[in-house]
């Protein structure tokens, strides 16, 4: 016999999108119950670089797009939750860097995209030199340019921490849910093993893994893609801290470097940008050899010697595009009971749960029933990749 818990909303995905929004619910007095397969943060989250873009990397050409705008207030945003003043009260949260940074290694084309991105952004790029630059570039033999950027990087682990704290009660873990659909086509219920939760509306923020609850459901509408990276790591125990992207002749950061601490007390350097993206068609070993030789022509007075060095596949989970094109903003679907959603971007985490919380509003649906006692078992947090990973 199959126990029935109800709730106002079901939220199926556990990581930062799906967390963000089920804070801002229960803040909003809704019952909530947010289900994760897994452990919290497990798919993309936990191999995001931890960056809140402010639409820099996007303008790289001296145009400001649609992606640009769409991200340019997320940085504050993001600062005033920090502060205790935003949306969602992220106050003790590790900082990694209170800015990210472009550096141009010193050729023409780099300078001109370094140029071109700051006279774009229109202030929101400012030129460092002399006491100001980032320790790792006070270095004779550094011949470049580096811009400050009105980004920061946070500790991802320690913002899902702090999330899940904000979540009280309202979390469970299954490593398989079954999208019962009713016979209008919507979602009568969700099961898990025994119980069978049954809301108002459930929202879908399980990335990659909207796919098979899609599928479940027996909706095609809408798609996803999959953008793959494969991000190359190392680890030592004297890497300085370095986040940064490095201006290339492409309007894309030819590297992007963020620096992560590990459980053992070495650092991590996670390399994404071209790299990642290009790395895609090459093996492993290939990848690694290419990430050496570009931190050694970039970065020359740098140690690698003593790193350990591993590479990482990550498919970034979309709403379908055509022509397989970076979605421009967070995206949010409501089909019939059903928000169907992508954040597409971690910093666009806040932008995803203000229009769930706008679709909920315009539908009507008002909190109405009291916060349960689920009885499921708790997820745990899953394990920075740069502690597994080696």
């Amino acid at each position: 016999m199959s126990n029935c818990l109800e709730t106002d909303i079901c939220i199926l995905g556990g990581g930062i999108a799906g967390l963000w929004l089920n804070a801002r619910l229960r803040s909003e007095g809704y019952s909530t119950l947010l289900v994760e397969r897994g452990a919290l943060g497990g798919g993309q989250s936990s191999k995001s670089q931890g960056i809140i873009h402010g639409g820099t990397k996007y303008a790289l050409h001296g145009k400001l797009t649609t992606a640009a705008e769409s991200i340019a207030a997320m940085p504050q945003r993001w600062r005033d939750c920090l502060q205790g003043k935003g949306d969602v009260d992220l106050r003790g949260v590790r900082l990694l860097s209170e800015h990210h940074y472009l550096w141009s290694p010193g050729n023409l084309i780099s300078n001109l995209a370094g140029f071109f991105a700051s006279k774009a952004l229109r202030g929101r790029v400012d030129q460092v030199k002399g006491a100001e630059l980032p320790p790792v570039f006070a270095n004779p033999a550094f011949r470049g340019k580096v811009y400050r950027l009105a980004e920061l990087v946070l500790d991802v682990p320690d913002v899902i921490r702090r999330l899940a704290e904000l979540s009280g009660d309202s979390l469970a873990v299954a490593s398989s849910a079954q999208v019962l659909r009713h016979d209008d086509g919507g979602v009568a219920g969700v099961r898990v093993g025994d119980t069978t939760i049954v809301a108002k509306r459930y929202v879908l923020t399980a990335g990659e893994g909207n796919e098979g609850l899609l599928q479940s459901w027996g909706v095609q509408q809408p798609a996803m893609q999959r953008r793959p990276l494969q991000m190359v790591l190392a680890k030592g125990r004297d890497l300085p801290a370095l986040y940064a992207h490095c201006l290339g002749s492409s309007p894309k950061p030819r590297i992007t470097v963020t620096t992560h601490p590990c459980a053992d007390s070495q650092w991590c350097w996670y390399l994404g940008g071209e790299l990642a993206e290009q790395g895609v068609s090459m093996t492993p070993d290939a990848l690694i050899d290419r990430a050496r030789a570009e931190l050694k022509e970039l970065l020359p007075w740098v140690r690698l010697d003593d790193c350990q060095w591993t590479t990482l596949p990550v498919n970034r989970a979309e709403p379908a595009q055509s022509g397989l094109v970076r979605p421009d903003t967070a995206y949010l679907q409501a089909v019939h009971n059903v928000l169907v959603s992508w954040p597409t971007k971690l910093a666009l985490a806040p932008d995803l749960a203000d229009q769930a919380l706008a679709e909920l509003r315009q539908q009507t649906v008002v909190p109405a029933i009291a916060q349960q006692a689920h009885g499921l078992p708790a997820p745990k947090i899953a394990a920075p990749v740069w502690d597994v990973a080696f």
